[in-house]
């Protein structure tokens, strides 16, 4: 009996440990995509003056930093990877209401985007957050720091859907408009991800209530 415990409780462990190794190379690769992803879009969106894709790049960013504390606490005990995910709430939440910030500031200033180089750029960013995504599906159902990573990179997929009819928006229009409402959406969907992830590493952090003894 001893012997089957310890044999069993050997195998959980090697399991535990083939799972953080499999959760590190994810997050490796899609840090160094959102980063990629950074440097090149951020430069198309001033170039273009559309706030979208500005806001996008924005987004990468962010999501490379959470996906760099999602590494650093991987094989960590619950509750600090729980915290990591209060952080990254944390970012989102701040990213989302600057986006909507500057989707204020572009009506203001009435800028008109370039269209074909929201389209282009646009097309790039969604193959790769695609291409995140799919890496980080199975991990959609698991504890918060692995949750909130696959929460980003789909936030990340909806907008760069929305960056291409915006795209086409102020191609057919004329307007940045469709850019605005891009913008706005993309706050939103961050304040919203935010929410998810904050309420679920709370969960994880509050503590056990103790079963009353019979």
């Amino acid at each position: 009996m001893g012997a089957s415990c310890c044999d069993t409780h050997h195998h959980a462990e090697i399991d535990d440990r083939r799972q953080r190794a499999i959760h590190r190379r994810v997050l490796w690769v899609v840090l160094a995509i959102n980063a990629a992803m950074f440097v090149f879009e951020v430069g198309a969106g001033l170039a273009s003056g559309s706030a979208a894709l500005v806001a996008d790049s924005l987004d990468f960013l962010g999501d490379a930093a959470n996906y760099a504390i999602s590494l650093f606490v991987v094989g960590l005990a619950l509750k600090w990877r729980s915290r990591a995910a209060l952080a990254k709430a944390m970012t989102m939440g701040v990213l989302g209401v600057w986006v909507i910030g500057v989707a204020a500031w572009n009506i203001y200033a009435g800028t008109t985007p370039h269209a074909y180089t929201m389209g282009v750029v646009g097309f790039s960013a969604l193959l790769a957050n695609a291409a995140s995504f799919g890496l980080l599906w199975r991990f959609r159902a698991g504890d918060s720091n692995m949750r909130s990573a696959w929460i980003c990179t789909r936030n990340d997929v909806v907008s760069n859907l929305a960056v291409l009819l915006a795209a086409l928006g102020v191609f057919g229009t004329g307007s940045g408009w469709p850019d605005i409402v891009v913008a706005a959406i993309m706050g939103s969907l961050a304040i919203q991800g935010a929410v998810i992830v904050t309420r679920q590493a709370l969960s994880e952090l509050r503590p056990a209530r103790a079963v009353p003894a019979e």
